[in-house]
């Protein structure tokens, strides 16, 4: 499917997205946010994006600030962190006139759908969310796989080739799942920069990680998941370390799930987290997006 990539000044920040649409003549069933992960950037949502758009669904995938083609902060303290990012995600919703939209966020992605869903710091976005697909994330994150998370990610590696770059990413991706050779060349290949000494590293901000530093408990979003009363689908992966099955179960107790709103459903073979690349994935989330629209008559 056609897919256009696109710059918007929002926050005073250039922020880059793709956007896909199906180019058949087809009912368009309405527009999906696929957000990326903490170290990752919105092109980790192709397959996803190319699945849902070939039903009708018009697909946004952004790059966070300081990720991919989007600006680097200046001021990293202060917007390396989820309340900047939901601002960040209203002014792209006001910019793109999406009125309604269904959120996939995978880890980081999953923690700012859940801001802007919750209403607490962006009112106005409660309304806008009519579902939220949470890949492996979850209102109380592990804090021993934090640690881990912050440990690579601080402190990104550089390599004198691009298959060096690929080779580590295998490594440290490997919780993905199952990807092609081409997935993952195609994952180093639009997650990587050229430093001035010509090494090859991941295409981010090392100063994203102060997040952790500056707003250590931004990922504690138990008061923001409460208050959610549209449909949630979390996929856990079945291995992973930041989302423990007591954490996932306790979603299913309070909340949206205390409504019977939340589905929990593990994914085999994955850790942290599930790449949404494969059928049976594509498949659940498409599957409960289209019974959203159907339960909800959109």
């Amino acid at each position: 499917m056609p897919m256009t990539s696109h710059y918007l000044s929002c926050a005073g920040r250039e922020m880059h997205y793709t956007e896909w649409r199906t180019d058949e003549p087809i009912v368009e069933r309405g527009t999906v946010i696929a957000w990326h992960g903490l170290a990752r950037t919105g092109r980790d949502m192709d397959e996803l994006a190319a699945h849902l758009s070939a039903r009708g669904y018009r697909v946004i995938c952004p790059d966070t600030i300081g990720r991919g083609l989007s600006q680097w902060s200046p001021d990293p303290q202060q917007e390396y962190c989820l309340a900047f990012y939901a601002r960040l995600a209203r002014e792209l919703f006001e910019q793109l006139k999406i009125e309604k939209a269904h959120w996939v966020g995978t880890s980081m992605g999953g923690a700012i759908g859940t801001v802007c869903a919750s209403g607490l710091l962006q009112a106005d976005m409660k309304p806008r969310i009519q579902s939220l697909t949470l890949n492996d994330n979850a209102p109380q994150l592990a804090q021993a796989a934090i640690e881990r998370i912050k440990a690579y990610a601080g402190k990104p590696p550089a390599f004198a080739t691009v298959l060096e770059l690929e080779a580590f990413f295998r490594q440290v991706y490997k919780p993905y799942g199952a990807l092609s050779d081409a997935q993952w060349r195609r994952l180093t290949e639009t997650s990587v920069r050229r430093l001035p000494d010509g090494r090859v590293t991941p295409h981010y901000d090392p100063a994203m990680v102060q997040q952790f530093t500056h707003h250590p408990d931004d990922y504690l979003l138990w008061d923001h998941y409460d208050l959610l009363d549209m449909p949630v689908l979390c996929l856990r992966g079945a291995d992973s370390d930041l989302v423990l099955p007591e954490t996932s179960n306790e979603m299913l107790r309070r909340g949206p799930g205390a409504l019977g709103l939340t589905q929990v459903v593990e994914i085999e073979g994955c850790g942290h987290a599930p790449a949404l690349n494969v059928p049976g994935q594509l498949d659940l989330v498409t599957a409960f997006i289209d019974g959203v629209n159907k339960t909800y008559a959109i």
